[in-house]
């Protein structure tokens, strides 16, 4: 991955970003792309698109900017801080964590673990978040209420690390490989002067309802979209075999088939791939993606989709895993299908 590129993968895996709380991280993105936009702008929640001004035909290049995370609920009389879930938290890796509470100023805390000499055995147990609590180090309730305010959203304080050849891990690469690849998409389309007007777009509150796609899919109302997310790379130990599916790290992006995604951008993807020779992996969605494809393709009385997923280790944990070659090739293959897009006259199936 060329330096430019990684380091702005960097400042935004940084970023804090948690659903309803992304102004930060879409300021990085938004600094990103006015660099080679057309136009950029946000909507009043904060959904942010840059654009390319090609043809009549128009694609949108779309991840989500939000990610995971907690929420101060109460602070008690002790002066410990209670937290509940913002999104998909996971409560099995919580406990024992370094966090930050974005109160006016950043408030560094732990999330309180008994200690193992202290528990009684036979009755180990995974606590709900919201039975958890995060110690900042006040003396008590009116100490804490003089540094966070209920509301405030706390953040996993990780870092990105480089882990063996192209792999890295970081918090939050859900979804900020997505916005990375939707604005790097457009890059590439303006690079190759896309005969296609093209959008990318970043979206908020994904992990809480796919809110933000409803809001700018209906109002951006693109002849197509490609959601930009990752999805479960299921090589590692630990996964039931009912669980496991075709996509392993390291074998480059993955092509959703099924439910929301459009066959017209299904083979449109795939050729593209073909197009500039990466290899893509295919997985099925039978029901649903979960992603916000299964908002855009629904909104403007029906915009064809598709969901092009990065393959992802430990998700919803601080340390998701990630090939940066799988992100080079997914950025190239986005760029790829905008170019085929430019000589698109309609997505629509034949019936």
């Amino acid at each position: 991955m060329e330096p430019e590129r990684r380091a702005f993968l960097d400042r935004l895996l940084e970023t804090p970003s948690p659903s309803g709380f992304e102004t930060r991280g879409q300021r990085v993105w938004l600094d990103y792309v006015s660099e080679f936009a057309d136009d950029v702008w946000t909507d009043d929640y904060g959904n942010a698109v840059a654009v390319h001004e090609g043809g009549e035909t128009e694609l949108a290049l779309a991840g989500h900017a939000d990610e995971v995370g907690y929420i101060v609920r109460r602070i008690d009389d002790d002066g410990f801080v209670r937290i509940g879930s913002i999104g998909g938290a996971d409560r099995t890796v919580s406990k024992g964590q370094h966090v930050t509470v974005h109160a006016d100023d950043p408030v560094a805390g732990v999330v309180g673990q008994t200690a193992i000499h202290l528990r009684e055995k036979g009755e180990e147990s995974y606590d709900d978040v919201e039975e958890q609590y995060v110690d900042v180090g006040a003396a008590d309730g009116e100490e804490a209420e003089s540094l966070v305010s209920v509301g405030d959203p706390v953040t996993v304080s990780t870092t990105v690390e480089d882990l063996h050849g192209s792999r890295i891990s970081a918090r939050g690469m859900d979804n900020r490989i997505g916005v990375w690849a939707a604005a790097e998409g457009l890059r590439r389309a303006v690079e190759s002067d896309a005969d296609a007007t093209v959008y990318a777009v970043s979206t908020i509150q994904e992990e809480v309802g796919l809110q933000g796609a409803r809001m700018v899919g209906a109002d951006l109302a693109p002849d197509a979209v490609v959601a930009v997310d990752v999805t479960h790379a299921t090589d590692s130990p630990g996964i039931p075999d009912k669980r496991r599916g075709p996509v392993e790290l390291g074998e480059g992006p993955v092509v959703t088939r099924g439910s929301a995604n459009h066959p017209v951008l299904v083979e449109m993807a795939r050729a593209a791939a073909d197009d500039v020779r990466v290899d893509v992996q295919l997985q099925a969605a039978g029901s649903r993606t979960g992603t916000d494809a299964d908002a855009f393709f629904v909104a403007a009385g029906g915009t064809p989709a598709l969901n092009v997923g990065l393959p992802n280790r430990y998700m919803h944990t601080p340390v998701e895993v990630v090939d940066a070659n799988d992100l080079d090739d997914l950025a190239t293959l986005l760029g790829a299908v905008a170019v085929r897009a430019g000589s698109t006259d309609s997505f629509a199936v034949e019936v």
